[in-house]
């Protein structure tokens, strides 16, 4: 137990010499320095005169004739040029376009489409088939016509 507590008191011990080195690190800095106490005291004395810092006026032009000196001339901006307005507009398309189907049926068609196929056959030979019996009763009819004719 006593190796402990001899530690302890020197671990106590370091610390305060630490805080002691803060403290006194922390006092010098914030005394100010001589030197720099008496530049602020001749400052503040008034030595200096206006003539000595000269005003600049930017934004303002004043009307005594003696300040006019200061005015400054205004700031050239560098020519910019934006090369996004410079180059044309792309043509935009409606977004609405590519998300609504073009027909409304074209889900239908696609399921029915198999069954359209056979649907489509089977008119066309039924239109064939019921033209050639028109022909062929065309031709009776003229064939009649022409027998009858002769007689």
């Amino acid at each position: 137990m006593g190796d402990e507590d001899d530690s302890i008191e020197q671990a106590a011990a370091s610390r305060r010499e630490r805080l002691r080195a803060l403290k006194a690190a922390q006092e010098f800095l914030n005394t100010p320095d001589e030197d720099a106490a008496q530049a602020d005291d001749d400052k503040t004395n008034g030595d200096e005169t206006p003539e000595e810092q000269p005003m600049k006026f930017r934004n303002y032009v004043p009307q005594d004739k003696h300040l006019q000196e200061g005015k400054l001339a205004p700031a050239v901006l560098p020519k910019f040029e934006d090369p996004v307005a410079a180059a044309p507009l792309p043509e935009q398309e409606d977004p609405f376009l590519n998300i609504a189907p073009k027909k409304p049926n074209w889900d239908l068609r696609r399921d029915v489409q198999k069954k359209l196929d056979k649907l489509e056959r089977r008119t066309q030979k039924a239109l064939f088939k019921l033209m050639e019996e028109q022909e062929k009763q065309q031709l009776l009819t003229e064939g009649d016509d022409t027998n009858g004719n002769a007689d």
